[in-house]
Order: structure tokens, then C-alpha cells, then sequence
């Protein structure tokens, strides 16, 4: 069991116990609530819940528990490897895959596949979940993902992400039409207070969250769109599009329950990556061909016309 003590300072006056603490502590926002919920958040002496509002001055005591052992296993399971050396790799993701272990899915994901291929030699800043992973993208989107070999890559890499000079570029296809070509959209992302699973624009509990859209084409009812990312929240592009009404064809969490024209799943795809390699300070870009089930939602619109 470990105890970390802080004192709330005046910028931390007036938020929430909950928000304040995961800065602090480095932790997320959940497992902060999580410990609140089991009495291991103090404040003044006395537990305190999720919702508290910090006063300057305010003695905060987090009491974390000693960690759980989590063996990840390493599978044969095959990758496409665009770049690889020494510190870090890039990786082409198949739609379908699972970035890291999860509940429901501790096997057959990228990580177990990074564990077979690296032997092991992955950053572990991010515990035994996550080794090596900088940044993430969702099951059912395709393309490009960057990889820390260690943990002097996982910092350099994520100071990019944190300075917006990492490029990330998704292409998607996605209902209607824009008025404007190339538009910024600047609406800050939280957790939705109906589903927890999802998330949602919001001002409350939220973080700020930009794209940039670009529309490459338009195609019947749909268009072909690139988003390039400022910054990386949980689910963004399709939160944004599907917020301004627009929301990526196949995605049946923030769109239609019922495609409206039937695919082989979310149109989504990390398609350009960027970034100044950690060692050499070389500045590297990637690319990768738009997959299958892409390009073949794209015959079936244009065919429509």
C-alpha cells in the first residue's frame, strides 16, 4: 500500500476532488473516482466523494493499493511492420483488432502481438496493459499507430503529442455533404452523462478537443473527408462529425443503428503519421494505402451516381 499526500494549491481551488487529484497523481479520472468510492481519498482527515470541490489549503491524502498482478502473454500473431529500429516501430493496425487488453479482450490484441515480436523490449511507462503504446486508436479503425521500444521514445513521443507537432491524419467517409471545404472543429469532449461508454461534446467534465476536416471529395449523400488531428481525445473524429451531423458511414455507435447503405464496417483510417524521431531528431512521415473495405465503400458511392 502506498499514501501520497498533496496540499491544494489556489489553481486547485473550486475543482473537483476527482478532476484536481488525477493531475496531481497521474492517474485517470475513473480511477480516481474508483478510489474515492472505496474510501481512499482523504481530505482534511476524513474520506471524501468524487464530487468534492477542493478549498486552498485543503490536506489530500491518496491511499493506493498495492498493484494487482496482470500477466499479459506474448502470441504469434502477425503484423505489418512499416518502420522498425531499435527505439520504436509503426504499425499498420487491421480494423477489428484491439489495441490493448481489456475486459473481454485480454488476448488477441496488438499488445499481445507487440510482446511476441519485440521480445519483450517495449517502454513501460504505461504499466503492463499498455507497454509500449504512446497513443491508441479504436478496434474498429484501421492504420497507422507509433510504438516505443523504451522509455526515453514513450516520453519524447508523447511531449510531441502534448506539443500538437505529432501528425495525425485519419481519411473517412461520412453522410452528407459540407458547406465548406476545409473548416476547424473546436468542441470540447467528455464523458456522456447518458451512456458511459460513450462519449459526447460537452462544457461539463470535458476537455478541449480540435480537428481540422478537409473535404476530399464528395460522393451521393456521403462524403470523403481527411481529419487531422491537434489533439487526441477518446473517440474525437467520430464524436465531432457525428456532433456537427455528420457521422462516419458504418459507425454504429454514434450513427444510425441501421447503416444506410450496408459496409464491411466503420469507415475510419489512420492513414498519415508524423513525428520527430526521439534519438536522431529526424523528422519521419508514413503513410499507408486506404484498406479494403474502404476503398470498396468508395466503389459502391461512386457507382451510385
Amino acid at each position: 500500500m502506498k499514501r501520497l499526500s498533496f496540499t491544494a494549491a489556489s489553481e486547485n481551488a473550486g475543482q473537483r476532488i476527482d478532476r484536481s487529484l488525477a493531475e496531481l497523481a497521474g492517474l485517470s479520472r475513473s480511477a480516481v473516482q474508483g478510489l474515492c468510492e472505496t474510501g481512499s481519498v482523504l481530505v482534511n482527515g476524513s474520506p471524501c466523494g468524487k464530487k468534492l470541490i477542493l478549498r486552498e489549503g485543503d490536506a489530500v491524502e491518496l491511499i493506493l493499493p498495492d498493484p494487482v498482478s496482470l500477466e499479459v502473454l506474448p502470441e504469434e500473431i502477425p503484423l505489418e511492420i512499416v518502420y522498425e529500429d531499435d527505439w520504436l516501430l509503426v504499425v499498420n493496425k487491421p480494423k477489428g483488432m484491439v489495441v490493448h487488453p481489456a475486459p473481454g479482450n485480454y488476448t488477441g490484441t496488438l499488445v499481445n502481438a507487440l510482446l511476441w515480436h519485440c521480445q519483450g523490449s517495449l517502454s513501460g511507462i504505461n504499466g503492463v496493459i499498455r507497454p509500449g503504446i504512446v497513443h491508441r486508436i479504436d478496434k474498429d479503425t484501421s492504420g497507422l499507430l507509433i510504438v516505443a521500444k523504451n522509455d526515453k521514445a514513450h516520453q519524447g513521443l508523447a511531449e510531441q503529442i502534448k506539443a500538437h507537432t505529432f501528425t495525425r491524419k485519419y481519411e473517412a467517409i461520412v453522410q452528407g455533404h459540407f458547406r465548406e471545404a476545409s473548416f476547424t472543429v473546436d468542441a470540447p469532449i467528455g464523458r456522456s452523462p447518458s451512456d458511459r461508454k460513450k462519449m459526447c461534446v460537452t462544457q461539463k467534465n470535458s476537455r478541449n478537443a480540435i480537428t481540422h476536416v478537409e473535404v476530399l471529395a464528395e460522393l451521393p449523400g456521403f462524403s470523403h473527408v481527411e481529419c487531422r488531428l491537434e489533439t487526441g481525445r477518446t473517440h474525437q473524429i467520430r464524436v465531432h462529425l457525428a456532433y456537427l451531423g455528420h457521422p462516419v458511414l458504418g459507425d454504429l455507435v454514434y450513427g444510425p443503428k441501421k447503416p444506410v447503405i450496408q459496409t464491411a464496417g466503420q469507415c475510419l483510417h489512420a492513414r498519415t503519421i508524423g513525428f520527430v524521431h526521439p534519438r536522431t531528431g529526424e523528422e519521419l512521415f508514413f503513410s499507408s494505402p486506404l484498406p479494403e473495405y474502404f476503398t470498396g465503400a468508395l466503389k459502391q458511392l461512386q457507382g451510385s451516381r
